[in-house]
């Protein structure tokens, strides 16, 4: 109150509440929205005569960090961050906790500085405990790979006894808890662990590109497959056909659902698994990258009661999450959206997730043949893959429903004529299609980036993918450019790589095209034209293309030229 955060009555008012519900007045201020928990520790803090600071971009060097082991810093909120002579200044959340700071009095000959701060700063200096596995690997692999036994050809009989007892062994538990913890740290997508003649390979693909992490001596194969059939669930005597599982990895600070692939190859079983995180939160469309009049024609096509909207791009350019983007925006109590997928990659609250299962018959035609008799609004299939699809899902959005779905295609323009060649009608397709939208994914340049100028032997080159005279005039539009300035003048950035970000780039973005069924795309989809047709004549109604798109994020840098390039020919 003397600070002016609140007036007496809504302290009164809260002091009732917190005395009702046995909690700190402090905490019911916060909850009611009243102050917010950093105002409520700098209070603190001015109270008790500790100093206050904020730690949510610090980073610690590790010989400080360790001064506090982990479990200790992890039970107690409690981290060390700065010495200075023989100093030790030690961030808190609690500043009552007096028996942990004796404690490490004791452990520790210097001078303890007790500060406040908030808990987003202690989650962030916590997180980089974890930041120093890849030294922790290495001693693993030194140290106990030569404890893993092998088994050998003969003991077929007592193989899956020998199998299990391998994968329940602490050096293989180590090493593939690591590994995975590890993926998570470096937000890889997938894990590959390849079998070769002499040795295992380690792979994690990280902003959609493979790179090599991790070589594992040949002996430990056996144990590692076996430990990670066991988690997911599947035979472990099984060798000779493929098997798929999955299974979930929690710890405090993250909850990831894992997909396991085990195929049989050459030198033994190949491992993928697929890491999917359970927290990760629902993508923006702006979060996504679409923007400008993109973003408004999407938007503009949501809020049609009934018709279709397609997502189009090859495998892993994001169209699923793109999806899920939608139906966040899409999603209140009012409407029932259900879905049919393969697999379900992220769960949605109040999203009624089918999941297709073929061995048993339920295939995505089959599943959109029962959705619609569950009186939906908006109903998304994962994937329109045969003619059977196509037809449901054309008739699920002609009978009253908006129906959203991915297709494979490289362009916008070609998801009409791939509809055509599944047999779809083409003035039913023209009557319920609302919009297509195609996309990539680019890597995202980091803070620290090089800038540079075009030289007339790149622009050459470039003018062979797009038409430089349009990207000119688009970026003038956008006033990314000055009116005079040619394309020599423009600055482009090119990855830099740091320590903190060794390639340069971090996080991916999407390039998008959008390409609104209007009434002259109408007739040129009855009279069957071809995918340059429409093309053309989406562009002439002001369609930017994924290059362009591209073009406009490199001039902004948000990517590099080479990115954007680098999907698109792909």
């Amino acid at each position: 109150m003397d600070a002016g955060l609140v007036t007496v009555e809504q302290f009164d008012n809260c002091l009732k509440k917190a005395e009702k519900t046995k909690q700190k007045v402090g905490d019911v201020l916060v909850c009611e929205g009243l102050i917010n928990q950093e105002e409520l520790i700098k209070l603190e803090a001015y109270i008790l005569g500790i100093p206050f600071v904020n730690l949510e971009k610090e980073i610690v060097p590790p010989e400080v960090l360790k001064i506090i082991p982990e479990p200790i810093a992890r039970s107690h909120n409690i981290i060390a961050f700065r010495k200075k002579g023989n100093d030790l200044e030690v961030a808190m959340l609690d500043p009552e906790d007096l028996r942990t700071i004796e404690f490490i009095k004791k452990t520790t000959t210097l001078r303890i500085l007790p500060r406040l701060t908030t808990p987003e700063s202690i989650k962030n200096i916590l997180r980089q405990y974890q930041k120093t596995l890849e030294a922790e690997f290495g001693e693993i692999i030194k140290k106990e790979v030569g404890v893993i036994t092998s088994i050998k050809e003969e003991e077929v009989i007592e193989e899956k006894a020998e199998l299990q007892k391998m994968a329940e062994e602490l050096p293989v538990i180590r090493i593939v808890d690591t590994l995975i913890k590890h993926a998570i740290l470096q937000r890889a997508s997938d894990i590959h662990i390849e079998p070769m003649e002499k040795e295992v390979v380690v792979r994690y693909r990280i902003d959609g590109i493979l790179r090599d992490v991790m070589t594992l001596p040949k002996i430990s194969a056996p144990g590692i497959v076996a430990r990670l059939k066991v988690l997911s669930n599947l035979k472990l005597d099984e060798h000779r056909l493929p098997q798929d599982g999955r299974f979930k990895v929690e710890t405090e600070g993250y909850k990831y659902s894992l997909r396991v692939s085990v195929l049989p190859v050459f030198d033994g079983e190949k491992i993928v698994m697929r890491l999917l995180s359970e927290t990760a939160k629902a993508y923006t469309l702006e979060g996504l990258g679409l923007r400008g009049e993109a973003l408004e024609k999407i938007q503009y096509n949501l809020r049609k009661p009934v018709g279709m909207i397609l997502v189009t791009g090859p495998t892993g350019c994001g169209k699923t999450t793109t999806l899920y983007a939608m139906m966040e925006i899409l999603n209140n109590p009012s409407v029932n959206i259900s879905t049919i997928e393969d697999p379900v990659e992220y769960r949605m609250p109040r999203i009624n997730q089918t999941q297709v299962n073929p061995k048993i018959g339920l295939t995505f035609a089959a599943g959109l043949r029962a959705l619609v008799r569950q009186d939906p609004d908006i109903l998304m299939v994962g994937e329109i893959r045969d003619n059977e699809t196509a037809s449901l899902a054309i008739n699920a959005a002609l009978t009253g429903h908006l129906v959203l779905s991915t297709l494979h295609t490289n362009t916008a323009a070609g998801a009409l004529p791939r509809l055509i060649d599944m047999k779809a009608e083409p003035f039913l397709i023209s009557s319920t299609l609302n919009v297509i939208l195609a996309q990539r994914l680019v890597r995202r340049l980091c803070e620290e980036k090089e800038k540079y100028y075009l030289k007339e032997s790149e622009l050459k080159n470039l003018a062979r993918y797009c038409d430089l005279n349009r990207i000119l005039e688009i970026l003038r539009e956008e006033k990314l450019v000055k009116p005079k300035q040619t394309f020599n003048k423009i600055p482009f950035y090119r990855p830099k790589p740091t320590k903190d970000c060794p390639e340069g780039y971090k996080g991916r973005i999407g390039i998008f095209e959008v390409l609104p069924v209007t009434e002259t795309i109408k007739d040129l989809i009855v009279k069957q034209a071809t995918t340059d047709q429409i093309q053309a004549q989406a562009q002439k109604e002001g369609m930017k293309t994924m290059i362009e798109d591209g073009f406009v994020k490199a001039v902004q840098g948000i990517t590099s030229i080479e990115e954007v390039l680098r999907v698109i020919i792909e």
